[in-house]
């Protein structure tokens, strides 16, 4: 049963945003009674960490799974990007900035578990893009890994990027392209412009 809430909270929390969401919506979700999700989580707040902990665990767990096949570094990150957005949904309820706002302290670890997560992720592509020719062989990795973490985390600030204005799809489309231009070798452009064009 604590597997199944978590679940389904991960569900509704993704879709609608970890403040909108009552304890109430997800016992009539899930057709039991809030005394029972009680018993698992005795408040809101430790019910959250539970799920954002999973969340990450599952991002985790796909991510390097992704990684395991050992794409071209280029199309990695596509598959990354249709993984990332499909999980969670388009994020148009902005949870990462509703977990900011109302449960700071939930919001900084989960925030350092992504900094780890994203810049090992990508200078780990940097390095490989480079040695397959791919990138360019001068671009400084440290740097670029951290810009990248503060662009993919960016994105997602509805003041800046509002949800009902572009879902988070065409925000990571535009990002990762941008990205990519950036350090590409020719021999990486053409690869790019292929997946672009056959992109869904």
């Amino acid at each position: 049963m604590k597997e199944q809430i978590i679940n389904t909270s991960a569900d509704l929390f993704l879709s609608l945003g970890f403040k909108s969401v009552t304890m109430d919506d997800i016992a009539q979700n899930m057709g039991i009674s809030k005394k029972t999700i009680y018993a698992h989580f005795p408040t809101k707040t430790k019910l959250i960490e539970a799920v954002t902990l999973y969340v990450l665990q599952k991002i985790t767990e796909g991510i390097e799974e992704i990684k395991s096949k050992s794409y071209n570094p280029i199309e990695e990150l596509f598959k990354i990007k249709q993984f990332t957005t499909s999980y969670l949904k388009d994020e148009k309820s902005s949870p990462q900035f509703q977990l900011e706002k109302y449960y700071p302290k939930i919001y900084r670890e989960v925030h350092k578990s992504n900094h780890h997560l994203i810049s090992c992720s990508i200078e780990e592509n940097l390095n490989r893009g480079i040695a397959t020719g791919d990138y360019r062989s001068n671009i400084p990795v440290d740097f670029i890994s951290k810009i990248y973490f503060v662009g993919i985390t960016g994105i997602k600030n509805p003041s800046l990027f509002p949800p009902e204005l572009q879902g988070l799809k065409i925000l990571y489309d535009n990002f990762l392209e941008y990205h990519l231009r950036a350090i590409a070798t020719p021999a990486g452009l053409e690869k790019l412009n292929q997946f672009i064009t056959n992109d869904i």
